[in-house]
């Protein structure tokens, strides 16, 4: 497992990173397979803000905790990450097992409650536009997220609005 610890307009001292570190090891029991922990440490408005980003076999857990105090803030996280990684593999077991009952039994009956599915298909031409061109159409268009050609990269992008009203910016890895 990679464990990446960063800081953003904040100082990672040897106790922190120690202290993350140990923690975020304790998530490896509970998810096989992890390939990289990214963990940013930042400061914002007086609380100490830790993003969690874990990468396991093509499944992406996300997590985010704002206190105070930083040791505080990563024991939080590592508790959120627990209960997704808990959430997700229960939802994974239980589809294993109802895609073996519908094996067994072929049902003749419509069920009543049905998983999401997709019912709406939207096709559209891709012109290539920069981000700032993206953003406006978004926001045009009253949309969180907006799919579009980068004419910088010449390649698909995407940009979304986040929860603190700035904007992210989605972009493949080469």
């Amino acid at each position: 497992m990679k464990l990446v610890i960063q800081g953003k307009n904040f100082q990672v001292t040897d106790d922190v990173l120690k202290y993350a570190e140990k923690r975020l090891s304790t998530v490896e029991k509970f998810f096989d397979n992890i390939q990289e922990l990214n963990t940013i440490i930042s400061k914002e408005r007086g609380n100490i803000k830790v993003e969690v980003t874990l990468s396991a076999s093509g499944t992406v857990i996300r997590g985010e905790s704002r206190t105070p105090d930083v040791f505080s803030s990563i024991d939080d996280v590592v508790d959120k990450l627990k209960r997704q990684i808990k959430k997700y593999k229960e939802r994974f077991i239980e589809r294993r097992r109802e895609a073996a009952k519908e094996k067994k039994l072929e049902r003749t009956v419509e069920v009543e409650e049905e998983e999401p599915r997709i019912v709406k298909v939207k096709r559209f031409i891709l012109k290539p536009m920069d981000e700032e061109e993206a953003i406006m159409q978004m926001e045009l268009l009253g949309h969180n997220f907006f799919v579009f050609l980068n004419s910088r990269t010449d390649k698909f992008n995407v940009i979304y609005k986040r929860t603190d009203g700035n904007y992210g910016l989605i972009e493949p890895e080469e």
